[in-house]
């Protein structure tokens, strides 16, 4: 399979930019709350190179080698936080949690914005196939500009999505222990935190995700492009 270098590398620089907003949320969601482990660590930054250093692997190196090789991105992150805060607040550690998912959410409010406003004033126009990178372009063609917005819109509405799926480690699973009574949050907390759930809650989410992807893919098409459609 060729892969475009560059537009790999334009995937590569979304996650990076939109992991470290997840992240930096995380951080500050649980420092206003009264957790300062990840502000002490640094973790309320929007630049990069906090998270990085955190976790260099799943920033860096993996995230770099997908973008380029697959045209797509895998990684990962996480941000510190104070386990007995977590146990002692555990509405403030779901809120904390949520922070994260709500950061990319807002990034792909922003891109959708600006892709709707661009193609209210002529600048863009419908390509003649969507997909993940190419949502729209501008009316002379294709342009990388077009391509960053339509993944950090695509990426951030699946990252979002993804992490709130309530399945340990991920966010999902602190959000929904918030919401549970205390009885059952606490048996939710104690299955997140067994290594081997949160192993087999990774697989379970890498298995169901996929099945939920070209529906929200066909739904931000529709919102886009309300009076039109692709097949």
């Amino acid at each position: 399979m060729q892969v475009d270098f560059a537009h790999g590398f334009i995937w590569f620089v979304a996650f990076l930019f939109s992991t470290t907003v997840h992240e930096a949320m995380h951080a500050l969601a649980a420092w206003r709350l009264g957790d300062a482990t990840a502000y002490n660590g640094g973790q309320v930054s929007l630049s990069p190179a906090p998270h990085v250093s955190r976790e260099p692997v799943g920033m860096l190196i993996v995230p770099l080698i997908t973008s380029l090789t697959q045209g797509w991105t895998i990684g990962w992150a996480s941000c510190p936080y104070d386990r007995h805060w977590a146990e002692r607040y555990p509405k403030r550690a779901a809120l904390m949690a949520a922070a994260g998912p709500c950061g990319n959410f807002l990034i792909a409010f922003a891109a959708f914005v600006i892709l709707r406003s661009g193609l209210s004033l002529g600048w863009f126009v419908a390509p003649e196939t969507a997909s993940l990178d190419s949502i729209v372009e501008l009316v002379k063609g294709p342009s990388y500009v077009t391509t960053m917005i339509s993944v950090l819109l695509m990426q951030n509405v699946f990252l979002g999505t993804f992490n709130l799926l309530p399945l340990p480690p991920l966010d999902g699973s602190a959000v929904l222990s918030g919401l549970l009574p205390e009885r059952h949050a606490v048996a939710v907390r104690e299955f997140s935190s067994n290594g081997m759930m949160s192993m087999m809650g990774l697989l379970v989410a890498w298995q169901v995700f996929p099945a939920v992807t070209d529906p929200l893919f066909s739904l931000l098409l529709r919102l886009v492009y309300p009076d039109a459609s692709y097949s």
